[in-house]
């Protein structure tokens, strides 16, 4: 049977097997890669081996989400609605939107689509990456340096944090694929100068994921989150090891200094976060509190440090590690320290905003107040948040209450 398909879908539609194939099971297809810029025959199982039973497969991860147990879905997520499907044995055609669940029972030819509309394919955003650096490509892309794309890396990656904050929405769908695409240039201008490429940045953090699971992936036990940390470290601090006395290998020089477990932490990162990476890195070596109750002595030692400094050099340390022991009563806590800030600035921010709107409804200046004053449209302005977030509790209570029914008050309901 396949013979005869492949002879057809030449003499109609100029397959050339050479340049690749994929020859797909429709019963199979949720569960396995299908690339659409390779011409693809979907086919009934019957076609592989008579009699085989037709499990259904589980969705390919990555491609699990919506729709992921419909094949019909899955071919509209990856090819065009107005792209041509062949039906074998049939003169006419159809398209990727015009499919039917009948259309699968019988064999059909997908034809490969332009690298540049495989808008869902792992491989479309790289081949388009390399298109707009080629040399009649896009002149800003041409012009982008590992340097100067920096700025651009911080940006998306805090708009993707921004986006977390009201959890999985398109918005961060599309916030997360702006951070890929740094991620996709810099791999390809990498892959320019004959260093790495896409694929040696997947092969890395694949081969680390596993290594690094070896209760997963090995023999290994971890039963709490804390276990894993503790053996991720110890992973970690081993790797860190083989990594200098690989170096010293090949230098011939003296034996090298293993890295430190606070390795790796970026210099870059908001101080907040990094302090707090920092404290928990060496958590998960056993160098903390044993309790929250040192953590809290430690802040009034280190506030009594602070009053007592007598030079502007001196109460810039004592905050400093006022700050740092903070961070750490956050993470005995639970509380993410850099979150907690950003939600307290939140919340300054819109308190500000109103005693600004409260001072100008009375045609005065804030700096023209007195401390008593602005105290005063403060707690004015705490009053009215609360009151609105008060409104909004009580209106989604009421609409929860009329999508339930009354069943749900153990009211009767209307006559």
């Amino acid at each position: 049977m396949l013979d005869g398909l492949l002879a057809e879908a030449r003499s109609r539609w100029g397959l050339d097997p050479a340049g690749g194939l994929a020859v797909i099971p429709a019963e199979r297809l949720v569960g396995i890669p299908l690339e659409p810029t390779q011409p693809t025959l979907i086919v009934p199982l019957a076609a592989f081996r008579a009699g085989m039973p037709a499990r259904p497969p589980s969705p390919l991860p990555g491609r699990h989400g919506p729709g992921g147990d419909d094949p019909l879905a899955v071919i509209r997520r990856l090819y065009p609605a107005e792209h041509p499907v062949g039906r074998f044995g049939e003169p006419g055609g159809t398209t990727v939107g015009e499919l039917t669940p009948a259309d699968l029972a019988g064999p059909l030819y997908l034809a490969p689509v332009a690298p540049e509309t495989a808008f869902a394919s792992p491989w479309g955003m790289p081949w388009i990456s390399a298109r707009l650096r080629a040399p009649d490509g896009c002149p800003w892309d041409r012009e982008q340096t590992h340097e100067s794309l920096r700025n651009h890396l911080l940006e998306e990656a805090y708009e993707v944090y921004d986006a977390l904050a009201d959890g999985a929405t398109p918005a961060l769908a599309g916030e997360l694929g702006d951070l890929w695409l740094q991620v996709v240039l810099h791999a390809q201008l990498a892959a320019e100068e004959g260093i790495f490429d896409l694929a040696d940045v997947q092969a890395a953090l694949a081969s680390k994921i596993v290594r690094r699971h070896p209760h997963v992936f090995g023999d290994a036990e971890a039963r709490t989150a804390t276990d894993v940390n503790r053996q991720w470290e110890r992973i970690k601090q081993a790797e860190r090891a083989a990594e200098a006395s690989a170096s010293e290998g090949a230098t011939g020089d003296s034996p090298a200094r293993p890295k430190s477990a606070l390795h790796g932490i970026s210099r870059s990162m908001p101080a907040l976060a990094a302090s707090q990476e920092m404290q928990e890195r060496a958590a998960h070596l056993g160098y903390d509190w044993p309790s929250v109750d040192g953590v809290l002595a430690k802040v009034d030692e280190e506030l009594a440090e602070l009053a007592g400094a007598s030079s502007p050099a001196e109460r810039a340390e004592e905050v400093g590690d006022l700050l740092m022991v903070l961070v750490n009563l956050a993470r005995h806590h639970g509380v993410d320290a850099e979150a907690a800030l950003r939600g307290a600035n939140g919340k300054f921010r819109l308190r500000f905003g109103i005693v600004e709107r409260l001072a100008a409804a009375r045609g005065v200046a804030l700096r023209d107040l007195s401390f008593a004053e602005l105290d005063v449209l403060w707690d004015q302005a705490k009053a009215e948040l609360a009151a609105s977030a008060a409104a909004a509790d009580h209106a989604a209570g009421d609409a929860a209450a009329n999508e339930a029914g009354p069943a749900s008050t153990g009211g009767e309901g209307p006559p």
